[in-house]
């Protein structure tokens, strides 16, 4: 537990138990669920945590409590990992009320069944008086679930933000916000961009001065950084002009030339990375196509289409709204190779992507020709 200001304290824990989250999400250092008490004349707890760390969290709001009793709890997503504990909250708190939308209470009811005797219902824009603090209720929907809503603590300037401005990683990992803060926006928020777009805009209208999210840290400075990058991603606007290369080889030949084509444009000064889609994490191989304003897949022709894992990679992007960028293809076959025309013809599906001119066809290894043809897409690449 900490102090965020001098009323409010996190009484969130960290789960280092976690070996996937949402099922297919890779976070070898956790993640924490965050919660936090506001204690005035009224007292409001925002959110629970995941049913295997309930009794955790349950010491950390008794002891944050201090012996009173929770006017509130204010539920802002009902995603299991934030409400699971809700069952539990009531059975120890039966007379405190449960603050949600509409719309928060028919989850609720689906996944718990009649367990909420006291409610009050807001609408975006509702403010509920706690003595000192007014919070005022700030509807988030599609930001990621239909009945999400930040809430905002007039008093201190606090956004309590959701899912919004998260990361994977436990508190107790120190470590930068940046790559896990991607990693976590653009696969598991980032089909969402309009609505982003539009909390962002509400968000301007407000005095900030600490963000509090679900997960991850309480960000407390430099808040317009934390702000541009939201405004970048759910743009879809790429971070930085710089090149994915993301390949699917069985041999080594395809990965040799997406190596090779790496070490080109290095050579010309634009920054390249690659990633091995059989076995990267494709999560962060998924944010990492967004970070940067290109892409080029490479694939081997196999059974006379995509490698699967390319394949799938395409169609993931495809879901996460991948646009606004300029993406080249490196194809490999020894006989009839035409994993490039398959690959173009995928993306062309995608809104705003620009085509390189060069499709680079690498025929079983890399030869000469191979290599004057990656020249001239590294050259392509970069203008």
């Amino acid at each position: 537990m900490f102090n965020v200001t001098e009323d409010i304290k996190y009484v969130g824990v960290d789960d280092l138990d976690i070996d996937l989250f949402e099922g297919q999400y890779k976070v070898p250092h956790g993640v924490s669920y965050n919660s936090y008490v506001c204690t005035d004349q009224k007292i409001a707890v925002f959110d629970t945590v995941d049913i295997r760390k309930a009794d955790e969290w349950l010491k950390n709001v008794e002891s944050a409590l201090n012996g009173a009793q929770p006017d509130y709890l204010i539920v802002s997503h009902v995603e299991p990992d934030h409400s699971a504990s809700i069952p539990a909250f009531l059975k120890k708190y039966p007379s405190a009320t449960v603050v949600g939308n509409e719309k928060t209470f028919i989850l609720i009811k689906r996944f718990y069944g009649d367990i909420v005797t006291n409610k009050l219902t807001v609408k975006d824009g509702d403010e509920l008086d706690l003595g000192k603090h007014k919070i005022t209720f700030v509807f988030a929907p599609m930001v990621h679930w239909p009945e999400v809503m930040m809430s905002y603590d007039k008093t201190d300037g606090i956004l309590f933000s959701a899912d919004g401005f998260g990361k994977f990683g436990a508190l107790s990992h120190n470590e930068s916000w940046l790559d896990e803060a991607r990693r976590y926006f653009i696969n598991i928020v980032g089909k969402y961009g309009v609505p982003v777009q539009g909390i962002l805009k509400k968000a301007s209208t407000l005095k900030i001065n600490a963000i509090c999210p679900l997960h991850g840290p309480v960000l407390k400075e430099d808040l317009g950084y934390y702000l541009g990058k939201y405004d970048l991603w759910s743009s879809y606007t790429p971070e930085e002009d710089g090149v994915l290369i993301a390949y699917a080889s069985v041999y080594g030949n395809t990965a040799t030339a997406a190596k090779k084509l790496a070490e080109l444009l290095q050579a010309r000064g634009v920054k390249a990375e690659v990633a091995d889609l059989n076995r990267c994490d494709t999560a962060e191989a998924i944010a990492n196509a967004f970070k940067y304003s290109k892409l080029v897949m490479a694939s081997i022709t196999y059974d006379g289409g995509v490698m699967p894992c390319a394949d799938a990679f395409i169609n993931k992007l495809k879901v996460k709204n991948y646009s606004n960028r300029t993406v080249g293809f490196i194809q490999n076959g020894s006989w009839a190779p035409i994993s490039a025309k398959l690959m173009r013809t995928a993306f062309e599906s995608f809104k705003n992507v620009s085509f390189c001119e060069t499709a680079v066809t690498v025929n079983s290894a890399v030869d000469g020709a191979a290599i004057a043809q990656l020249e001239e897409l590294a050259a392509e690449l970069a203008k």
